[in-house]
């Protein structure tokens, strides 16, 4: 649900022609060294880290199981039925190897391929659920059957913990407009982005910071800047519907006067961190997201969210998320005179 509007920011710097000082921990831990070496985006759109470290290896396995975690549902079991089927069919092909009499037994089940016939015996030892009457012959084929018996129950456990951490993991699903609008606000313009929780989990003590990310030229010399922006609100008790983030462009704002050259002279990033409370695990969460100078969009406002319920209850439709109104051309790209002074471009 959209916030209440708070009192307004001082306009009374509005002559100052300075940027903002930055407090010493806006760069949420990068470093300002890192920050003036680095080019392109600090997060990915959904919110995942760029950065990357060297000197610690592959880490496949930690990658492998992170992606095992991560991925929607249908992914999981597309990989996890894949990854049984291949290492079989790599079992049927070493049986196969042996001959075809290292497989006895099919003559009752009807199977004259022997690839299949020892694809359906290394299922069935795989799995421990029998092999209908097929057995290994020779001391090669016990060999393997000795060794599927022990990797399938291995396996199964291994995917029965992925499983259960899946389903165990608290973790936020927070869906995040697709842009971000410079709208009308207040007399003035604001910077504007909303997200939706989409569990049905309630969320609850959520806050979120927003820091601009960007170059700026101090003293003709030109460096990348963190800013803290100063929101409308930073925190709700209770979450049900959507929240609409606003921070106000003011005399006060690093981002006064700011227009689409700026914002795209200065490379500039939106770096988005939410915290909340998780009420099914009782645990905090939390959730990320960025936006690039190019998923800003100007001269327009939120779409309408809300409608209409049978039982007289507030609703929103999510698929309005990101559904924004057109307004005049120039209405949110021409500076505000409120804002006075634009930033050093």
């Amino acid at each position: 649900m959209t916030a209440p509007a708070t009192d307004h920011l001082n306009d009374t710097d509005a002559a100052d022609m300075s940027a903002p000082a930055a407090p010493a921990d806006s760069d949420l831990g990068f470093g300002r060294v890192v920050a003036q070496q680095t080019r392109g985006r600090f997060l990915s759109k959904d919110g995942r880290a760029t950065a990357r470290k060297f000197g610690l290896g592959g880490q496949r396995t930690e990658h492998l199981y992170l992606q095992a975690l991560n991925v929607p549902w249908g992914t999981f079991l597309l990989w996890t039925v894949g990854a049984v089927l291949l290492m079989n069919g790599v079992f049927a092909l070493g049986y196969g190897s042996l001959g075809s009499g290292a497989i006895a037994g099919a003559g009752t089940l009807g199977l004259e391929d022997p690839f299949m016939r020892a694809f359906v015996y290394s299922v069935g030892a795989f799995t421990t659920t029998g092999t209908d009457g097929l057995h290994a012959m020779g001391s090669t084929a016990h060999l393997l059957t000795i060794t599927q018996s022990l990797l399938g129950p291995l396996t199964g456990m291994i995917i029965a913990g992925l499983v259960i951490a899946r389903l165990t993991r608290p973790r936020a699903r927070l869906r995040f407009s697709e842009s971000a609008v410079i709208a009308p606000y207040e007399g003035g313009r604001g910077f504007m982005f909303r997200f939706v929780n989409e569990l049905p989990s309630e969320l609850t003590d959520v806050s979120v910071s927003v820091n601009l990310f960007w170059y700026e030229d101090i003293d003709g010399k030109r460096e990348r800047n963190f800013h803290v922006l100063s929101l409308e609100r930073e925190h709700v008790a209770f979450f049900p519907l959507h929240w609409t983030v606003v921070h106000p462009i003011t005399a006060d704002s690093p981002m006064r006067g700011v227009t689409p050259e700026r914002l795209c002279s200065g490379e500039t990033e939106i770096l988005v961190l939410i915290s909340a409370h998780e009420e099914t695990f009782s645990t905090r969460i939390s959730a990320r997201a960025s936006y690039r100078w190019d998923e800003v969009s100007w001269d327009a406002k939120f779409a309408n969210i809300f409608t209409t319920a049978g039982d007289d209850v507030l609703a929103i439709d999510v698929d309005r998320l990101s559904r924004f109104d057109r307004l005049p051309e120039g209405a949110t790209r021409i500076p505000a005179p409120s804002e006075g002074a634009p930033i050093s471009t």
